[in-house]
């Protein structure tokens, strides 16, 4: 077996290991925090090392089982991991931000709320959410892409949901349906598919769906994209997101907003390059990257609290990341997978930005924020340096994954892709108008100068939480004091942000060198097929 096949299966195991061992040191905390921090860099090691190998090497597959072949000469029946030069991107940038966000979830002491929270299920359930995200980045089938789904929204329904308030109660019960009919639609397609062609492996279906009948080929392409927009939130299907990550823990918010969307994205780049390509629904895709830009970013203006101000702007950018693919072309792909992982790290960064700004003022609203940049020159730093990289400020990675988006627009030519090139350009604008806005109130202004700023610091939070429709006040006895174990982890995101922009021509490189790999289908089932036993 080469090393790439005994590394793939690591991604997932590593992490469901060390989630057992954590269950069992519930009582011991301190062994809790470093079986996750030694497990999720072990998994940080295994992603880096397989990007070298699927670089090097090309697409690399393993077969786990192998139940001998079927009567219908399907095969040998198992689980099929793959590793090519995209998921492997996809797994590393996951790691940097899952290892971040760990350590600043126990700098902040894991709870935000009272002393009832159960945290002792915070770490287990956390590596049960890595592991899923890494199943659904390696798997080689459709079904194992489900359960990857099933694992890690499981973990995230009782993440999103800790401490139990009555806010994070309601947003889980909204965020719990939206997903089970997600997870139906997706289940009902799977079962359409296997009618259809009598596989679920992704290489077989690539060839067998070439036999199936063009309107039996859209009609299938139709349900996996639902259930993928959903998870990925693209317009008409994002109206749950800003209602339930808002409400959850910083740590839990930033991972949620970073990786989970990204995860329905990466489905949607699959499934269109690998198993229905020819673009026939491309029009429909550009038309929802238009409506997901522009609906997103006009819903990120009309917000006062930064929390859901960014969960708009989230699902705002995801119409940047289906543009890129829906242009069925080398740049846009390549500039599709680049703005992907910018936008991981940088939206992950900005929740725990606004998980310090709790922290150091009491408060995510603009109507009781103010003075932050004479009170915390630091906090001002963190928060402008990733806000202006969403906005696209030359020469950030924004800038640069936008650019290329625009210029596979522009080569593409189309009607629908120039008024995508327009509607790019106009939601640029608008998301700097709105971290502008936030610069502006937040820190700029005196808070005294702030509509509920004199109450902030006066009233007590049960009469704030009555008063606002915001997120709630947060009032807690560290309020003005930003731990150390927060703001590093933050700062080492910034870092990586930066690091995009400063390694942005080789990172292009391979991101070029992944967009031919992924619309060259050969390369991927000869990898898969050829490796079965």
């Amino acid at each position: 077996m080469s090393l790439s096949g005994v590394l793939m299966p690591l991604p997932v195991l590593i992490p469901l290991l060390a989630a057992a061992l954590t269950l069992v040191a519930g009582r011991r905390p301190r062994l809790q925090r470093l079986l996750t921090v030694v497990a999720l860099s072990a998994v940080l090691a295994v992603c880096a090392v397989l990007v070298y190998l699927t670089d090097r090497d090309g697409t690399q597959a393993l077969h786990v089982g192998g139940w001998g072949p079927t009567d219908a000469g399907l095969g040998p029946l198992g689980i099929t991991l793959v590793a090519d030069r995209l998921s492997a991107l996809m797994l590393v940038v996951s790691a940097i931000v899952l290892l971040a966000v760990v350590f600043y979830a126990i700098g902040q002491g894991i709870r935000d709320g009272d002393d009832r929270q159960p945290v002792s299920i915070f770490l287990p359930t956390y590596l049960v959410l890595s592991a899923g995200v890494c199943t659904a980045f390696l798997a080689g089938d459709l079904f194992n892409l489900y359960v990857g789904f099933e694992v890690l929204l499981s973990a995230s329904f009782v993440l999103l949901t800790i401490g139990a308030s009555k806010e994070r109660v309601r947003a889980g019960i909204s965020y719990v349906m939206v997903s089970m009919v997600s997870s139906l639609i997706f289940l009902i397609g799977l079962a359409l598919i296997y009618a259809a062609t009598g596989t679920l492996n992704m290489a077989e279906l690539s060839l067998r769906l070439d036999s199936v009948s063009s309107g039996t080929r859209g009609a299938l392409f139709a349900v996996l994209l639902v259930a993928f927009g959903i998870k990925a939130a693209v317009f008409p299907l994002s109206a749950w997101l800003p209602d339930s990550y808002p409400t959850a823990p910083a740590p839990v918010t930033a991972v949620f907003a970073g990786l989970l969307t990204k995860v329905g994205v990466y489905a949607i780049i699959r499934t269109h390059s690998l198993l229905f390509p020819g673009g026939g629904l491309d029009n429909v895709l550009l038309v929802a990257a238009l409506l997901t830009m522009v609906v997103g970013i006009l819903g990120a203006i009309a917000q006062s609290d930064i929390k859901r101000l960014l969960s708009f702007t989230l699902v705002s950018h995801i119409g940047y990341m289906v543009f890129g693919i829906a242009l069925s072309s080398r740049l846009g792909m390549s500039g599709a997978i680049y703005y992907v992982a910018h936008h991981i790290v940088v939206q992950t960064t900005l929740f725990l930005v606004v998980g310090l700004i709790e922290r150091q003022a009491g408060a995510s609203t603009l109507r009781r924020l103010g003075g932050l940049a004479a009170a915390s020159p630091l906090l001002a730093f963190v928060f402008i340096v990733p806000a202006l990289n969403l906005g696209g400020i030359p020469p950030f990675s924004g800038f640069i994954g936008k650019v290329a988006l625009l210029e596979a627009g522009a080569q593409s030519g189309s009607v629908l892709a120039w008024l995508l090139v327009a509607g790019s350009v106009v939601t640029s604008l608008l998301t700097l108008y709105v971290v502008a806005r936030v610069w502006t109130k937040a820190f700029w202004r005196a808070r005294v100068d702030a509509p509920e700023g004199a109450m902030a610091d006066s009233a007590p939070s049960a009469l704030l939480e009555h008063y606002s429709q915001d997120v709630a006040f947060v009032d807690r006895d560290d309020v003005g004091r930003m731990p150390i174990g927060m703001v590093v982890p933050t700062m080492s995101l910034i870092a990586v942000g930066l690091a995009l922009t400063v390694a942005a021509g080789p990172l292009f490189s391979y991101s070029d060198r992944a967009a031919d790999e992924v619309l060259d289908r050969g390369q991927y089932i000869s990898a898969v097929l050829g490796a079965r036993p």
